[in-house]
């Protein structure tokens, strides 16, 4: 059995330095139990970003339906819940290499500012959630004109 090193795209082999610094990097990512060999889920990523009138987020979430996606908006605080199903029933002595995780996930964000989660829009597309949070009235920017005085 050949026992596998990783290679840097120049060909040379990672130092145990590199390697440890690697495993440390990756450990605040995934959780320790990944490397374990044990189903847990990782974090979900989340980009979020400001569109004018509204903020729009953006979760990595492969393998997930729609109808196991919850999304919750508290003051300035957005909280989504995702459970991802193993449907294959295959038994663990069969695997040569089992790194997907399965089971529930939960990520909670601050938003930069408070939404009207009433007018709030999702849509899955090709595992990325995507939402549209507008602005909570208070908070939109709004443009002041200013008018040449009157003054002669």
């Amino acid at each position: 059995m050949s026992s596998m090193v990783p290679r840097r795209q120049t060909g040379e082999m990672v130092s145990l330095r590199d390697a440890i610094d690697r495993m440390f990097q990756e450990s605040f990512v995934r959780p320790w139990s990944a490397f374990m060999g044990t189903s847990v889920p990782e974090a979900m990523a989340v980009d979020v970003y400001d569109q004018d009138d509204k903020i729009v987020v953006e979760a990595a979430m492969p393998g997930v339906k729609p109808e196991d996606i919850d999304i919750r908006v508290q003051g300035d605080v957005l909280t989504i819940k995702a459970e991802t199903k193993q449907e294959k029933d295959v038994s663990e002595e069969r695997y040569t290499y089992k790194e997907r995780s399965y089971g529930m996930m939960q990520r909670s964000v601050s938003l930069p500012s408070e939404v009207n989660a009433d007018a709030a829009e999702a849509s899955l597309d090709n595992g990325v959630l995507k939402l549209s949070l507008p602005k909570a009235e208070g908070v939109r920017t709004k443009s002041i004109k200013v008018k040449p005085s009157q003054e002669s």
